[in-house]
């Protein structure tokens, strides 16, 4: 008996250092998906196609690599809040244009949308270090325009892009108004607990410390729940509770982590939205919640917004 447990000990360890070991060998596969299966690099289409008023912009990230990103704007003279929206994981910005149509209609807004490095015409290959640097070429680009009022830039960011808004959110408080998230994870760790589900027992965040020892191994964590109780702006949390892919309690957690220190967030969940159609399951709720978030939020004048003090839930 002693011995068949001791082969069963075995087993479950070895088991466990295989997936933690092809997790760190593939997490760049795993973590990004420029290419979905079926589909190519290419752009599908183009804001042309949707009659869209907008701009091609190439912008060089610090490290030099070339981005591509898109401007468009609900029409010339627009000067209202500019979004800078960072996509989901697969594919590309071309795949999030209907919604963003919605959004120019329903929030009367300019989008920024930007192509990581590695998706769309974007040049090299997607990592966090990289991410982070093409977010900040997205961002300094924008102050420097003069056809946009620069003090009401908003961040918007959904799944993966949810983690990329945080980020970027902390490092420029001075130039950044509010930040939207939308049914992003706490980290990729706790993720791959959700993808390898034995994997939990081992990298949870239940499981002291060990977080911490494997992000020196894992080259985008991503992880958002350690930033997100250290930005100080407005934040709007968007939850689809039926999300098929990163479930809602990671809204919750980062949600319950932010408003430790930051009273300027509210929390709305949608009962039928899952990971990829929140803002259709929303319907008008959806975006009459964004539009409440940003008057009360992103007036113009930045400096008016750091009295506010108010929580809702």
């Amino acid at each position: 008996m002693v011995w068949y447990l001791n082969i069963l000990i075995y087993a479950v360890v070895v088991l466990v250092m295989v997936g933690i070991a092809l997790l760190i060998a593939f997490q760049e596969k795993l973590v990004y998906v420029p290419v979905p299966p079926g589909l190519t690099k290419s752009y599908p289409i183009t804001p042309a196609r949707l009659r869209l008023n907008y701009e091609d912009v190439w912008l060089r990230s610090s490290d030099g690599v070339r981005l591509h990103a898109w401007f468009i704007k609900l029409f010339p003279d627009c000067r209202g809040p500019t979004v800078l929206f960072f996509q989901e994981n697969a594919g590309n910005i071309a795949h999030r244009l209907e919604v963003v149509r919605l959004m120019l209609q329903k929030l009367q807004c300019n989008v920024f949308m930007l192509s990581y490095r590695g998706y769309g015409a974007s040049d090299g290959f997607p990592s966090q270090n990289g991410i982070t640097r093409d977010a900040q070429a997205a961002l300094d680009h924008l102050i420097q325009r003069t056809d946009i009022d620069t003090s009401r830039i908003v961040v918007f960011g959904r799944s993966l892009g949810g983690a990329v808004g945080s980020v970027l959110a902390k490092n420029n408080p001075d130039k950044v108004s509010a930040l939207i998230l939308e049914n992003t994870f706490t980290s990729v760790l706790d993720m791959a607990g959700v993808v390898l589900p034995f994997l939990k027992w081992f990298i949870g965040r239940n499981v002291a410390k060990a977080p911490r020892i494997l992000n020196c191994l894992v080259r985008s964590p991503w992880s958002t729940i350690d930033v997100i109780d250290q930005i100080k702006l407005p934040i709007l949390f968007l939850s689809g509770l039926q999300d098929e892919m990163v479930p809602s309690s990671h809204m919750q957690m980062l949600y319950a982590k932010a408003v430790e220190h930051n009273r300027r967030c509210i929390f709305v969940d949608f009962p039928t939205g899952m990971h990829m159609d929140t803002w259709l399951a929303g319907g008008d709720r959806y975006w009459r919640s964004i539009q409440l978030f940003l008057e009360q939020n992103v007036s113009g004048n930045r400096g008016s917004n750091k009295h506010s003090d108010t929580e809702t839930r």
